[in-house]
């Protein structure tokens, strides 16, 4: 009888011993992270704000972490098709996926998308891209006032250019369209080089965009900038006002750019990750270069960058709705 027990005793020791092992296998694994290369997947062309601040902030994340970070670049549906393979990845911390805002502007214009939000979890944002009104000469305006005004004296005359029917300049056009009660005719383009030629020629007669390309034609006189779409006045440019400051309350359209991870993605990886990209965009080298291309640094944690997702993907909602907008 005693020695049954013993034996019973013996295998329930290393039954739970083997629970408990299999149990802190995550906790082991995240403290041995990274143990060998990371990927980012980049939904995106090469070149482009996504791809840009990715590699950006990961160069300096790959010196801390004492691992290679490979960006692989997956375009293609307006970003779902990579953000889709970044879904079905194995949650184990080595594959992650940079986004921009129309990862959650995507949730409304797909009737049908091939992964759930819930297939992914917010990392951090990495970087705030601040979106600029930008005019045409041929548009005899130069504050965001006079254009509405011209527009109600000149019906069905205005265009807005953008980057892409579901891009965040698409639908921040559409909001000042739908605010103003200023019909505005949408022209997409493919990816943003386009738009500042049409600009330039008068082809289209405002559009949204970063600063950092079109501006320079600003302070050649070729054309206007209104205002930001942004919380705060740029740094670099502090005459040019707000598009609150312009008569719009609420009107903070500003694009985003974040990194998502595989849902199971062990939570001390993606606090640690997060922690890494809060470290490289406060360096001194990395804002510095982040500011230079027009991008605000951002950094914070896992739940910061849920709370935008969730804010962006209503305001977004509400505009695909209102606007009859889908990518089907």
């Amino acid at each position: 009888m005693s020695i049954t027990l013993s034996r019973a005793a013996t295998v329930a020791s290393i039954f739970a011993a083997l629970l408990a092992g299999a149990a802190s296998i995550p906790a082991v694994a995240a403290d041995a992270w990274p143990g060998k290369p990371i990927k980012v997947i980049v939904p995106y062309t090469p070149g482009g704000s996504t791809d840009t601040v990715s590699r950006v902030v990961f160069e300096k994340v790959a010196q801390s972490l004492g691992q290679p970070i490979i960006i692989e670049n997956k375009p293609g549906a307006n970003s779902t098709l990579g953000v889709g393979v970044a879904a079905r990845s194995a949650p184990d911390g080595y594959t992650f996926v940079s986004v921009l805002a129309a990862y959650s502007a995507n949730m409304s214009l797909y009737s049908k998308l091939s992964y759930k939000p819930s297939d992914l979890v917010p990392v951090a944002e990495m970087a705030e891209l601040p979106l600029f009104l930008f005019a045409s000469k041929k548009v005899p305006v130069k504050t965001v006032g006079e254009l509405v005004a011209y527009g109600r004296k000149h019906p069905d005359t205005l265009t807005f250019g953008s980057s892409g029917i579901g891009s965040s300049a698409h639908l921040t056009g559409e909001r000042l369209a739908m605010e103003s009660k200023v019909k505005m005719t949408h022209v997409p383009y493919n990816g943003s080089a386009p738009i500042l030629p049409a600009l330039v020629s008068g082809e289209v007669s405002v559009a949204f965009d970063p600063l950092l390309v079109p501006m320079p034609h600003v302070k050649s006189g070729k054309i206007n900038v209104l205002a930001v779409a942004s919380a705060k006045r740029w740094p670099g440019e502090p005459n040019i006002p707000t598009m609150e400051e312009a008569g719009f309350p609420g009107f903070v359209m500003s694009s985003w750019t974040g990194l998502l991870a595989p849902a199971g993605t062990p939570q001390p990886i993606v606090d640690r990750m997060a922690k890494e990209i809060a470290a490289a965009t406060a360096s001194p080298d990395v804002a510095k270069k982040l500011t230079d291309l027009g991008f605000v640094p951002v950094g914070g944690t896992s739940d910061e960058f849920r709370k935008r997702i969730e804010r962006d993907t209503v305001r977004y909602a509400e505009i695909v709705k209102a606007g009859k907008i889908s990518l089907d």
